[in-house]
């Protein structure tokens, strides 16, 4: 049987206007510096986007999202953010900002496997 691990992870919310603080979850950040993991799993409701305002711009959310993904895989492509330390990251990308993309506090955890635990999460707190 695997050992638990702590992990740590974070949920990612669009805040379609920032002056009104309403969010709605969009996506899991979930780091374990044990197993060096991070990963990002999130997908858009365009209903529930729709329902909040219809003037965000898709695409730029997604190009935003996919930066979340490339600087958890420590893609270059992403910048300088991607080439930092695994641990950097993580809290780079979890630190408090005001804009339309923003994540919540951090929380911890422990898991026997951490893709699905990343799964369950983004079930939980997304879908």
């Amino acid at each position: 049987m695997q050992e638990k691990q702590l992990f740590e992870y974070a949920v990612i919310r669009i805040v379609p206007r920032v002056d009104r603080q309403e969010f709605f979850n969009v996506g899991i950040i979930l780091y374990c510096a044990s197993l060096n993991f991070l990963q990002v799993k999130f997908e858009i409701n365009q209903k529930k986007m729709a329902a909040f305002s219809k003037e965000i711009d898709t695409e730029d959310l997604q190009k935003r999202l996919h930066a979340f993904e490339q600087i958890c895989a420590g893609d270059k492509i992403a910048g300088e953010i991607a080439l930092l330390p695994l641990p950097s990251r993580f809290r780079w990308l979890t630190a408090r900002r005001s804009t339309i993309l923003q994540t919540s506090p951090v929380h911890p955890g422990f898991s026997n496997n951490l893709i699905q635990t990343l799964d369950k999460l983004f079930n939980e707190l997304v879908k």
